[in-house]
């Protein structure tokens, strides 16, 4: 029988002010969680979501705490004309009419900026030649020739669709406009196949970037493919920038992507240590370590391994088999030499927490952000811990600018001051408790100045795949998957180097460009060495 409920009338006016904000409270948490239900239910009956709508009063802790002065503020204003990055071709137009003794004055320049987009048709007469002893001779095509279409023409298709993030039927209509005779299976397959080379970049560029950079960022986004809801994981820093789309949020997935396409899984001290850092029992790390294979290639061989010492019949906790393939995962990728002396910055997402790890500030305190306050002293607490977060995250930046000893032990004592304090208002105290927890990870910063102090770098980036999403939806095959993660890493890594994604494109697939785009993998790496 259920407990009768108790008088409220016999309550005291102190407990019923505390009974009524986690009433509140409360209310708020199930009042949140019913609308994500309700969106979710119209989202699987084909409705119309809710839209979208920013809160009126952003966060802004990375906007406020930039100092900046008022001379470079209207220097920033100053808008002066564009040159133009291509040669300038001079035409001079003579006066119609001028009187007799009249002096010439030199020119007036006047610079018109011009495109000229038109369909060729090249027909190759190839000549064929019959040698006396019966074999056939002919002509081969030239370079970047490899199909019926041009070296251009791809390179257009290729551009447009993912740096100008069209869609195919319009890119179609288009491209038929301007005299291509072209259909959407054409495109689709200019798209999707043959791409190999570009897609085995991308993965070198991240190679690259995981070896020789100090610190990645991280940050992972919802996609659709085949349709079904995946996710598309983003790994990137100032200098690449690399997505990769999966059906997992797991943290063996990011490991498995942290391998940059290498897929064995190595039993190594670093392995060990990562195991013991989970808490798995040290009767399983005895049988994983007494075993004289210590490495196997794929997936498949290291199940038959864990199944063989009998590791996949045991129930204990945490899993065998889940931290053991994380820490042979995590030994593979340090096998390699990635990640030796990287850190990774995430928004304290569960699945990123591996290795050296650092937080994101501005969503620790978005945390703080969104918490509902109920009364005026609430919200009063709330905007006192608000603004001595920002003046910390302030002096952080400054740290970082110009790190010393002294500065660095004033900051840890000003963080556990901020973050141990009693204010009153519950929420708020429990929320403190719960970043105070994460004191290590976010004073990351402290003993690596170099590291971000946030991930918006990382939010920017993955906004192209948002934006790929809402275009086209979904993809349909593994290599359009592929192709559409590669293409649009190459892109945003172009704009890190300061590279024409044009001139990129029109170097790989043969088409005359101006100047040669080298490597990208090894101009990432040139770029993180400094």
């Amino acid at each position: 029988m259920p407990s009768p409920l108790p008088d409220i009338d016999d309550f005291f006016p102190i407990v019923l002010k505390s009974l009524t904000f986690g009433l509140l409270e409360e209310n708020a948490r199930l009042t949140a969680e019913n609308d994500k239900l309700r969106e979710e239910i119209a989202r699987l009956q084909g409705l119309k979501g809710k839209p979208s709508i920013k809160p009126s009063v952003p966060s802004g802790m990375e906007k406020a705490t930039e100092k900046q002065s008022r001379q470079g503020r209207r220097e920033k204003r100053r808008r002066g004309a564009k040159r133009p990055s291509v040669a300038v071709e001079d035409q001079v137009i003579p006066a119609p009419e001028v009187p007799p003794e009249s002096q010439f004055k030199g020119y007036e320049d006047f610079t018109v900026q011009d495109l000229r987009i038109e369909s060729k048709v090249v027909r190759y007469r190839r000549e064929r030649w019959l040698t006396p002893d019966g074999r056939t001779v002919l002509a081969p095509l030239p370079d970047g020739i490899s199909d019926h279409f041009g070296p251009d023409l791809k390179r257009f298709i290729l551009a447009q669709y993912h740096q100008g993030q069209t869609t195919v039927p319009r890119l179609v209509e288009l491209l038929q406009t301007l005299g291509v005779a072209i259909s959407k299976r054409q495109v689709v397959r200019l798209l999707t196949q043959g791409q190999e080379a570009f897609v085995a970049e991308a993965r070198d560029v991240l190679r690259a970037g995981l070896e020789h950079g100090q610190w990645i960022s991280v940050d992972d986004t919802g996609a659709r493919h085949q349709g079904k809801n995946g996710v598309c994981t983003q790994i990137g820093n100032d200098a690449f920038t690399f997505f990769a789309t999966t059906f997992s949020k797991s943290r063996a997935n990011f490991l498995g992507l942290l391998g940059a396409g290498h897929t064995d899984y190595v039993l190594n001290d670093q392995a060990v240590a990562y195991m013991r850092g989970r808490n798995l029992a040290e009767y399983v790390i005895a049988k994983l370590t007494s075993h004289p294979a210590q490495r196997f290639a794929d997936a498949t061989a290291w199940q038959e391994h864990l199944d063989s010492v009998g590791i996949t019949g045991l129930t204990v906790h945490p899993d065998p088999v889940t931290i053991a393939t994380e820490g042979a995962l995590w030994g593979a990728i340090i096998d390699h030499g990635f990640l030796k002396n990287t850190v990774i910055v995430s928004d304290d997402a569960g699945q990123f927490n591996v290795g050296t790890h650092a937080l994101c500030w501005v969503h620790a305190e978005r945390l703080v952000h969104k918490l509902d306050a109920f009364t005026e002293a609430a919200r009063a607490a709330k905007d006192k811990v608000r603004s001595l977060i920002w003046w910390f995250y302030a002096d952080l930046k400054a740290y970082c600018a110009a790190p010393n000893p002294r500065r660095k032990a004033e900051l840890k004592v000003r963080f556990d001051r901020i973050f141990r304090q009693q204010t009153g208002f519950a929420s708020l105290d429990r929320l403190l408790a719960r970043l105070h927890a994460n004191r290590e990870e976010l004073l990351r910063v402290l003993d690596r100045p170099e590291i971000p102090l946030h991930t918006n770098g990382s939010e920017n980036d993955i906004r192209c795949q948002v934006i790929r999403r809402k275009v086209s939806g979904t993809t349909r095959s593994d290599d359009g998957r592929d192709c559409r993660d590669a293409f649009l890493s190459l892109a945003k890594t172009c704009r890190k180097l300061g590279v024409s994604f044009w001139d990129y494109l029109g170097s790989r697939l043969g088409a005359a460009v101006k100047t040669s785009v080298p490597s990208l993998p090894e101009m990432v790496q040139a770029r993180c060495a400094v």
